[in-house]
Protein backbone atom coordinates (compact mmCIF):
# COMPACT_ATOMS: atom_id res chain seq x y z
CA UNK A 1 0.00 0.00 0.00
CA UNK A 2 1.37 3.31 -1.25
CA UNK A 3 1.12 7.04 0.55
CA UNK A 4 -1.61 7.51 -1.96
CA UNK A 5 -3.80 4.21 -0.71
CA UNK A 6 -2.62 4.96 3.13
CA UNK A 7 -4.16 8.62 3.24
CA UNK A 8 -8.19 7.06 3.20
CA UNK A 9 -7.66 5.13 6.83
CA UNK A 10 -6.60 8.88 8.24
CA UNK A 11 -9.50 10.60 6.57
CA UNK A 12 -11.99 7.30 8.27
CA UNK A 13 -10.49 7.55 11.69
CA UNK A 14 -11.58 11.52 10.93
CA UNK A 15 -14.97 11.17 10.21
CA UNK A 16 -15.16 8.49 12.61
CA UNK A 17 -13.65 11.02 15.75
CA UNK A 18 -16.06 13.77 14.55
CA UNK A 19 -19.53 12.26 15.47
CA UNK A 20 -18.23 11.43 18.90
CA UNK A 21 -16.06 14.91 19.40
CA UNK A 22 -19.13 16.96 20.85
CA UNK A 23 -19.55 15.01 23.63
CA UNK A 24 -15.99 15.67 24.69
CA UNK A 25 -17.08 19.63 25.83
CA UNK A 26 -14.18 21.96 24.69
CA UNK A 27 -12.47 22.59 22.00
CA UNK A 28 -9.02 21.63 24.07
CA UNK A 29 -10.84 18.41 25.34
CA UNK A 30 -12.18 17.56 21.78
CA UNK A 31 -8.90 17.64 20.40
CA UNK A 32 -6.92 15.04 23.62
CA UNK A 33 -9.94 12.85 22.67
CA UNK A 34 -8.56 12.28 19.45
CA UNK A 35 -5.03 11.87 20.74
CA UNK A 36 -5.93 9.28 22.94
CA UNK A 37 -8.01 7.58 21.23
CA UNK A 38 -5.31 8.08 18.07
CA UNK A 39 -2.45 6.62 20.49
CA UNK A 40 -3.89 3.65 21.70
CA UNK A 41 -4.50 2.62 18.33
CA UNK A 42 -0.87 3.51 17.19
CA UNK A 43 1.09 2.49 20.24
CA UNK A 44 2.32 -0.63 20.31
CA UNK A 45 5.34 -1.11 21.17
CA UNK A 46 5.61 0.14 25.01
CA UNK A 47 2.60 0.45 27.25
CA UNK A 48 -0.37 2.61 26.88
CA UNK A 49 0.02 4.94 29.48
CA UNK A 50 -0.05 9.02 28.75
CA UNK A 51 3.74 9.25 28.54
CA UNK A 52 3.85 6.71 25.83
CA UNK A 53 0.66 8.05 24.20
CA UNK A 54 2.14 11.43 24.27
CA UNK A 55 5.29 9.78 22.01
CA UNK A 56 3.36 8.11 19.62
CA UNK A 57 1.40 11.42 18.64
CA UNK A 58 2.34 14.56 17.71
CA UNK A 59 1.35 17.78 19.19
CA UNK A 60 0.29 15.30 22.14
CA UNK A 61 1.76 15.93 26.08
CA UNK A 62 1.66 13.34 28.91
CA UNK A 63 0.07 15.92 31.17
CA UNK A 64 -2.37 16.67 28.94
CA UNK A 65 -4.16 13.33 28.25
CA UNK A 66 -3.46 12.37 32.05
CA UNK A 67 -5.89 15.05 32.69
CA UNK A 68 -8.05 14.74 30.12
CA UNK A 69 -8.47 11.15 31.31
CA UNK A 70 -9.01 11.74 35.35
CA UNK A 71 -10.39 15.33 35.48
CA UNK A 72 -11.91 16.80 32.47
CA UNK A 73 -16.19 16.60 33.03
CA UNK A 74 -16.59 14.88 29.83
CA UNK A 75 -19.60 12.17 30.48
CA UNK A 76 -18.69 8.23 29.40
CA UNK A 77 -22.28 7.68 30.16
CA UNK A 78 -23.29 9.99 26.82
CA UNK A 79 -20.04 8.77 24.98
CA UNK A 80 -21.20 5.51 25.50
CA UNK A 81 -24.64 6.03 24.64
CA UNK A 82 -23.51 7.34 21.24
CA UNK A 83 -21.03 4.52 20.88
CA UNK A 84 -24.34 2.20 21.10
CA UNK A 85 -26.22 4.45 18.76
CA UNK A 86 -22.76 3.62 16.20
CA UNK A 87 -22.83 -0.19 16.39
CA UNK A 88 -26.34 -0.62 15.93
CA UNK A 89 -26.00 1.29 12.61
CA UNK A 90 -23.13 -1.66 11.88
CA UNK A 91 -24.54 -4.97 13.78
CA UNK A 92 -27.89 -4.66 14.51
CA UNK A 93 -29.35 -8.20 13.40
CA UNK A 94 -32.77 -10.08 13.90
CA UNK A 95 -31.01 -12.49 15.75
CA UNK A 96 -28.43 -10.76 17.67
CA UNK A 97 -27.03 -12.02 21.16
CA UNK A 98 -26.15 -10.38 23.71
CA UNK A 99 -22.99 -11.82 25.46
CA UNK A 100 -21.57 -10.58 29.15
CA UNK A 101 -18.94 -11.73 30.89
CA UNK A 102 -16.32 -10.29 33.24
CA UNK A 103 -12.25 -9.65 32.67
CA UNK A 104 -9.67 -8.80 35.58
CA UNK A 105 -6.94 -6.14 35.13
CA UNK A 106 -3.61 -6.81 36.82
CA UNK A 107 -2.83 -4.08 39.22
CA UNK A 108 -0.56 -3.76 42.58
CA UNK A 109 -1.20 -1.19 45.25
CA UNK A 110 -4.10 -0.88 47.18
CA UNK A 111 -5.34 3.16 45.95
CA UNK A 112 -6.55 2.59 42.69
CA UNK A 113 -10.23 2.26 43.04
CA UNK A 114 -11.86 -1.57 42.96
CA UNK A 115 -8.07 -3.06 43.39
CA UNK A 116 -8.27 -5.81 45.61
CA UNK A 117 -7.13 -10.18 45.63
CA UNK A 118 -9.58 -11.30 43.88
CA UNK A 119 -10.31 -14.00 41.14
CA UNK A 120 -9.19 -12.91 37.38
CA UNK A 121 -9.54 -14.84 34.55
CA UNK A 122 -6.49 -13.29 33.53
CA UNK A 123 -4.80 -14.22 35.53
CA UNK A 124 -5.87 -17.84 35.98
CA UNK A 125 -5.90 -17.82 40.22
CA UNK A 126 -6.70 -15.24 43.03
CA UNK A 127 -4.09 -12.05 42.21
CA UNK A 128 -4.30 -8.47 43.08
CA UNK A 129 -6.44 -6.88 40.32
CA UNK A 130 -9.60 -4.84 39.48
CA UNK A 131 -12.22 -6.57 37.70
CA UNK A 132 -14.42 -5.21 34.64
CA UNK A 133 -18.04 -6.31 33.72
CA UNK A 134 -18.77 -6.18 30.10
CA UNK A 135 -21.44 -5.82 27.54
CA UNK A 136 -20.68 -7.26 24.38
CA UNK A 137 -23.09 -7.33 21.14
CA UNK A 138 -22.77 -10.13 18.28
CA UNK A 139 -24.47 -11.43 14.89
CA UNK A 140 -23.70 -12.01 11.81
CA UNK A 141 -22.33 -8.81 11.10
CA UNK A 142 -19.53 -8.92 13.77
CA UNK A 143 -19.16 -8.73 17.70
CA UNK A 144 -18.20 -5.23 19.59
CA UNK A 145 -18.28 -4.69 23.31
CA UNK A 146 -20.63 -1.78 24.00
CA UNK A 147 -20.43 -1.34 27.61
CA UNK A 148 -18.71 -2.15 30.92
CA UNK A 149 -18.55 -1.06 34.94
CA UNK A 150 -16.04 -1.94 37.75
CA UNK A 151 -17.27 -4.77 40.07
CA UNK A 152 -16.41 -3.28 43.58
CA UNK A 153 -15.61 -5.99 46.31
CA UNK A 154 -17.24 -5.60 49.78
CA UNK A 155 -14.02 -4.74 51.48
CA UNK A 156 -14.54 -1.82 49.05
CA UNK A 157 -17.97 -0.41 49.11
CA UNK A 158 -17.59 -1.19 53.07
CA UNK A 159 -15.27 1.44 53.25
CA UNK A 160 -16.44 4.98 52.63
CA UNK A 161 -13.14 6.90 53.43
CA UNK A 162 -11.67 5.09 50.84
CA UNK A 163 -14.09 5.03 48.22
CA UNK A 164 -14.59 8.72 48.57
CA UNK A 165 -10.73 9.11 47.96
CA UNK A 166 -10.80 6.92 45.10
CA UNK A 167 -14.18 8.70 43.22
CA UNK A 168 -16.26 6.57 43.45
CA UNK A 169 -20.34 7.69 43.72
CA UNK A 170 -22.00 7.82 47.01
CA UNK A 171 -24.67 6.04 45.68
CA UNK A 172 -22.63 3.01 44.17
CA UNK A 173 -22.87 0.58 46.57
CA UNK A 174 -21.93 -3.38 46.33
CA UNK A 175 -23.53 -5.30 43.52
CA UNK A 176 -22.68 -8.87 42.40
CA UNK A 177 -21.43 -8.63 39.08
CA UNK A 178 -24.95 -10.62 37.91
CA UNK A 179 -26.70 -7.29 39.16
CA UNK A 180 -24.07 -5.35 36.78
CA UNK A 181 -24.79 -7.53 34.45
CA UNK A 182 -28.36 -6.93 34.49
CA UNK A 183 -27.63 -3.38 34.70
CA UNK A 184 -25.56 -2.89 31.52
CA UNK A 185 -28.23 -4.86 29.75
CA UNK A 186 -31.27 -2.65 31.14
CA UNK A 187 -28.83 0.49 30.50
CA UNK A 188 -28.81 -0.79 26.29
CA UNK A 189 -32.65 -1.96 26.44
CA UNK A 190 -33.82 1.74 27.48
CA UNK A 191 -31.20 3.48 25.37
CA UNK A 192 -32.85 1.06 22.05
CA UNK A 193 -30.03 1.48 19.27
CA UNK A 194 -29.40 -2.43 19.64
CA UNK A 195 -31.99 -4.92 20.33
CA UNK A 196 -32.45 -8.61 20.67
CA UNK A 197 -34.10 -11.16 23.02
CA UNK A 198 -31.47 -13.71 23.47
CA UNK A 199 -28.07 -13.61 26.21
CA UNK A 200 -25.57 -15.48 27.42
CA UNK A 201 -23.28 -15.70 29.42
CA UNK A 202 -20.93 -18.59 31.49
CA UNK A 203 -21.79 -20.38 34.46
CA UNK A 204 -20.43 -18.09 36.69
CA UNK A 205 -23.58 -16.24 35.56
CA UNK A 206 -25.67 -18.77 34.62
CA UNK A 207 -25.72 -20.57 37.99
CA UNK A 208 -27.42 -17.72 39.82
CA UNK A 209 -31.35 -18.30 39.84
CA UNK A 210 -32.05 -14.42 40.23
CA UNK A 211 -29.97 -13.29 37.67
CA UNK A 212 -31.73 -16.12 35.41
CA UNK A 213 -35.42 -15.11 37.03
CA UNK A 214 -34.33 -11.46 35.55
CA UNK A 215 -34.11 -12.24 32.29
CA UNK A 216 -37.12 -14.38 32.22
CA UNK A 217 -38.60 -11.43 33.95
CA UNK A 218 -37.96 -8.82 31.93
CA UNK A 219 -38.36 -11.08 28.71
CA UNK A 220 -35.04 -12.31 27.49
CA UNK A 221 -34.12 -15.77 26.08
CA UNK A 222 -31.27 -17.16 27.56
CA UNK A 223 -29.22 -19.65 26.96
CA UNK A 224 -26.71 -19.67 29.37
CA UNK A 225 -23.95 -21.80 30.75
CA UNK A 226 -24.53 -23.89 33.99
CA UNK A 227 -21.99 -26.02 36.31
CA UNK A 228 -21.86 -29.75 35.95
CA UNK A 229 -23.78 -29.78 39.76
CA UNK A 230 -26.54 -27.91 39.03
CA UNK A 231 -29.80 -29.77 39.82
CA UNK A 232 -32.86 -30.54 37.56
CA UNK A 233 -36.10 -32.31 37.95
CA UNK A 234 -36.72 -34.55 34.75
CA UNK A 235 -39.86 -34.36 35.36
CA UNK A 236 -42.70 -32.35 36.34
CA UNK A 237 -43.20 -34.21 40.23
CA UNK A 238 -46.09 -33.29 42.47
CA UNK A 239 -45.46 -31.35 44.95
CA UNK A 240 -47.82 -30.84 48.33
CA UNK A 241 -48.45 -29.44 51.78
CA UNK A 242 -47.46 -32.47 54.04
CA UNK A 243 -50.57 -33.11 56.52
CA UNK A 244 -50.48 -31.75 60.27
CA UNK A 245 -49.71 -35.07 62.04
CA UNK A 246 -51.24 -33.15 65.17
CA UNK A 247 -48.08 -31.92 67.17
CA UNK A 248 -45.14 -29.37 66.07
CA UNK A 249 -45.89 -26.14 63.82
CA UNK A 250 -48.49 -26.69 61.10
CA UNK A 251 -46.42 -27.34 57.51
CA UNK A 252 -46.73 -24.48 55.26
CA UNK A 253 -44.27 -25.45 52.66
CA UNK A 254 -44.75 -27.67 49.59
CA UNK A 255 -42.74 -31.17 49.45
CA UNK A 256 -42.14 -33.55 46.51
CA UNK A 257 -44.90 -35.77 47.26
CA UNK A 258 -43.35 -39.92 47.97
CA UNK A 259 -42.03 -41.44 45.20
CA UNK A 260 -42.08 -38.73 42.86
CA UNK A 261 -38.46 -38.74 41.54
CA UNK A 262 -36.11 -35.96 42.76
CA UNK A 263 -33.90 -33.33 41.41
CA UNK A 264 -30.29 -34.41 39.56
CA UNK A 265 -27.46 -32.70 39.01
CA UNK A 266 -27.64 -32.48 35.28
CA UNK A 267 -24.24 -34.39 34.92
CA UNK A 268 -26.30 -37.19 35.62
CA UNK A 269 -29.17 -36.20 33.44
CA UNK A 270 -26.72 -35.92 30.73
CA UNK A 271 -25.48 -39.35 31.33
CA UNK A 272 -28.63 -41.29 31.16
CA UNK A 273 -29.84 -39.03 28.19
CA UNK A 274 -31.60 -41.52 25.45
CA UNK A 275 -32.19 -38.31 23.14
CA UNK A 276 -29.91 -38.85 19.99
CA UNK A 277 -26.65 -36.08 19.47
CA UNK A 278 -26.78 -33.86 16.61
CA UNK A 279 -23.59 -32.91 14.30
CA UNK A 280 -24.00 -28.80 13.80
CA UNK A 281 -21.95 -26.01 12.78
CA UNK A 282 -22.06 -23.36 15.42
CA UNK A 283 -19.89 -21.01 13.72
CA UNK A 284 -17.24 -20.39 11.15
CA UNK A 285 -13.65 -19.95 12.87
CA UNK A 286 -9.90 -18.93 11.50
CA UNK A 287 -9.44 -22.77 11.46
CA UNK A 288 -12.60 -23.57 9.85
CA UNK A 289 -16.13 -24.18 10.44
CA UNK A 290 -16.73 -25.25 14.28
CA UNK A 291 -18.65 -28.43 14.77
CA UNK A 292 -19.80 -29.70 17.94
CA UNK A 293 -22.41 -32.15 18.74
CA UNK A 294 -25.54 -31.30 20.44
CA UNK A 295 -28.60 -32.31 22.23
CA UNK A 296 -31.49 -30.72 24.29
CA UNK A 297 -34.43 -31.97 26.78
CA UNK A 298 -36.81 -30.69 28.69
CA UNK A 299 -36.00 -30.21 32.08
CA UNK A 300 -37.48 -28.14 35.18
CA UNK A 301 -35.31 -26.31 37.62
CA UNK A 302 -35.19 -27.10 41.23
CA UNK A 303 -35.56 -24.30 43.68
CA UNK A 304 -34.59 -25.42 47.07
CA UNK A 305 -35.44 -29.03 46.29
CA UNK A 306 -39.03 -27.94 44.27
CA UNK A 307 -39.82 -28.12 40.82
CA UNK A 308 -39.36 -24.40 39.22
CA UNK A 309 -39.52 -22.97 35.56
CA UNK A 310 -39.38 -25.90 32.79
CA UNK A 311 -36.55 -25.01 30.68
CA UNK A 312 -34.57 -26.50 27.88
CA UNK A 313 -31.30 -28.34 28.99
CA UNK A 314 -28.74 -28.09 26.74
CA UNK A 315 -25.68 -30.05 25.96
CA UNK A 316 -22.60 -29.54 23.64
CA UNK A 317 -19.28 -31.72 23.25
CA UNK A 318 -16.94 -32.13 21.05
CA UNK A 319 -17.29 -34.54 18.06
CA UNK A 320 -14.82 -37.28 20.24
CA UNK A 321 -17.07 -36.79 22.92
CA UNK A 322 -15.04 -34.79 25.16
CA UNK A 323 -15.35 -31.19 27.15
CA UNK A 324 -19.41 -31.66 28.16
CA UNK A 325 -21.02 -27.99 28.91
CA UNK A 326 -24.09 -27.74 30.10
CA UNK A 327 -26.87 -24.92 28.92
CA UNK A 328 -30.25 -24.04 31.00
CA UNK A 329 -32.49 -22.20 28.18
CA UNK A 330 -35.76 -20.07 28.73
CA UNK A 331 -36.31 -20.50 25.16
CA UNK A 332 -39.69 -21.89 23.74
CA UNK A 333 -40.60 -25.45 23.31
CA UNK A 334 -40.47 -24.93 19.67
CA UNK A 335 -37.19 -23.50 19.57
CA UNK A 336 -34.70 -25.02 16.96
CA UNK A 337 -31.71 -26.72 18.47
CA UNK A 338 -29.36 -25.27 15.83
CA UNK A 339 -30.44 -22.05 17.40
CA UNK A 340 -29.90 -22.82 21.21
CA UNK A 341 -26.14 -24.17 20.11
CA UNK A 342 -25.54 -20.88 18.25
CA UNK A 343 -26.43 -18.75 20.56
CA UNK A 344 -24.40 -20.66 23.41
CA UNK A 345 -21.18 -20.77 21.11
CA UNK A 346 -21.90 -17.18 20.30
CA UNK A 347 -20.41 -17.08 24.10
CA UNK A 348 -16.56 -17.30 22.73
CA UNK A 349 -17.03 -13.78 21.06
CA UNK A 350 -16.32 -11.63 24.14
CA UNK A 351 -13.33 -13.89 24.86
CA UNK A 352 -12.12 -12.76 21.48
CA UNK A 353 -12.95 -9.10 22.08
CA UNK A 354 -11.16 -9.38 25.23
CA UNK A 355 -7.59 -10.61 23.56
CA UNK A 356 -8.09 -8.53 20.69
CA UNK A 357 -8.67 -5.00 22.98
CA UNK A 358 -6.24 -5.49 25.18
CA UNK A 359 -3.44 -6.46 22.55
CA UNK A 360 -4.90 -3.92 19.86
CA UNK A 361 -6.82 -0.92 21.22
CA UNK A 362 -5.43 -1.01 25.16
CA UNK A 363 -8.45 -2.00 27.39
CA UNK A 364 -6.20 -3.18 30.34
CA UNK A 365 -3.01 -0.47 29.87
CA UNK A 366 -3.61 2.38 31.54
CA UNK A 367 -2.41 4.31 34.98
CA UNK A 368 -5.03 5.86 36.62
CA UNK A 369 -6.51 5.68 39.90
CA UNK A 370 -9.93 7.03 40.02
CA UNK A 371 -13.70 5.68 39.58
CA UNK A 372 -13.67 8.21 36.70
CA UNK A 373 -10.58 7.55 35.23
CA UNK A 374 -10.98 3.92 34.86
CA UNK A 375 -14.66 4.71 33.23
CA UNK A 376 -13.13 7.52 30.97
CA UNK A 377 -10.49 4.95 29.83
CA UNK A 378 -12.55 2.27 29.23
CA UNK A 379 -14.81 4.08 27.27
CA UNK A 380 -11.58 5.18 24.92
CA UNK A 381 -10.78 1.78 24.30
CA UNK A 382 -14.17 0.84 23.56
CA UNK A 383 -14.11 4.00 21.20
CA UNK A 384 -10.77 2.62 19.31
CA UNK A 385 -12.20 -1.31 18.93
CA UNK A 386 -15.51 0.63 16.97
CA UNK A 387 -12.85 2.16 14.92
CA UNK A 388 -11.21 -1.09 13.81
CA UNK A 389 -14.70 -2.67 13.56
CA UNK A 390 -15.41 0.28 10.85
CA UNK A 391 -12.31 -0.74 9.29
CA UNK A 392 -13.16 -4.39 8.95
CA UNK A 393 -16.54 -3.77 7.78
CA UNK A 394 -15.63 -1.16 5.38
CA UNK A 395 -11.72 -2.19 4.17
CA UNK A 396 -13.38 -5.67 4.16
CA UNK A 397 -14.86 -5.43 0.62
CA UNK A 398 -12.70 -2.38 -0.85
CA UNK A 399 -8.84 -2.49 -0.04
CA UNK A 400 -7.96 -4.21 2.68
CA UNK A 401 -5.60 -7.12 1.83
CA UNK A 402 -6.12 -10.75 2.85
CA UNK A 403 -9.44 -10.10 4.14
CA UNK A 404 -12.29 -12.73 5.12
CA UNK A 405 -15.55 -13.35 2.63
CA UNK A 406 -18.54 -12.86 5.26
CA UNK A 407 -18.73 -15.48 7.41
CA UNK A 408 -15.08 -16.53 7.82
CA UNK A 409 -12.76 -15.52 10.78
CA UNK A 410 -9.39 -14.42 9.85
CA UNK A 411 -6.86 -11.81 10.56
CA UNK A 412 -7.90 -8.67 8.48
CA UNK A 413 -5.54 -5.57 8.37
CA UNK A 414 -4.45 -2.32 6.83
CA UNK A 415 -0.56 -2.67 5.85
CA UNK A 416 1.70 1.02 6.97
CA UNK A 417 2.75 2.62 3.55
CA UNK A 418 6.18 1.62 2.30
CA UNK A 419 7.92 4.89 3.72
CA UNK A 420 7.02 4.42 7.35
CA UNK A 421 9.73 3.29 9.77
CA UNK A 422 7.74 0.42 11.84
CA UNK A 423 10.04 0.55 14.83
CA UNK A 424 9.42 4.35 15.05
CA UNK A 425 5.25 4.83 16.19
CA UNK A 426 5.60 8.80 16.09
CA UNK A 427 5.43 9.28 11.83
CA UNK A 428 2.66 6.73 11.90
CA UNK A 429 0.25 8.20 14.68
CA UNK A 430 0.09 11.81 12.66
CA UNK A 431 -1.81 9.35 9.76
CA UNK A 432 -2.75 6.10 10.60
CA UNK A 433 -5.18 4.93 13.28
CA UNK A 434 -5.85 1.03 12.35
CA UNK A 435 -3.72 -1.91 13.52
CA UNK A 436 -4.65 -5.50 12.72
CA UNK A 437 -8.00 -6.77 13.77
CA UNK A 438 -9.32 -9.98 13.68
CA UNK A 439 -11.94 -10.54 11.42
CA UNK A 440 -15.60 -10.10 12.69
CA UNK A 441 -18.12 -11.71 10.43
CA UNK A 442 -19.87 -15.22 10.80
CA UNK A 443 -22.53 -16.69 9.47
CA UNK A 444 -25.53 -18.32 11.32
CA UNK A 445 -25.32 -21.53 9.50
CA UNK A 446 -26.26 -24.52 11.06
CA UNK A 447 -26.39 -28.05 9.15
CA UNK A 448 -28.58 -31.48 10.51
CA UNK A 449 -30.86 -29.46 12.59
CA UNK A 450 -34.02 -30.74 14.03
CA UNK A 451 -36.64 -29.07 16.03
CA UNK A 452 -35.29 -29.19 19.69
Amino acid sequence: MTSVDFEPVARTFADFHRRFAPFFGRKEARQHSEQYVRGLLVQHGERRNAENLAEAVDGATPRALQRFLTEAPWSSDAVREELQSYLGERLQAAEGTWVLDDTGFPKQGKRSVGVARQYSGTLGKVGNCQVGVFLAYVSERGHALVDGELYLLREWTDDAARCRAAGVPEEVGYRSKAEIALALLRRAKALGRLTTRWVTADEAYGEVPSFRDALADEDYWYVLEVPCTTSVFRQASATAVPPWRGRGRKPTRPRVVPGATPPQPVRAVAAALVEPWTTIVVAEGAQGPRVHEVTARRVWESREGLPGRECWLVLRRNLDGSELKYYLSNAPADALLATLARIGAWRWSIETEFQMEKAQSGLDEYEVRSWQGWHHHIVLALLAGAFLLTLEQDWGGKAAPDHSTPGRSSAAGVAAPADVDPARPRPVAARYAAPQRAGQTFPCQTSLTHAA
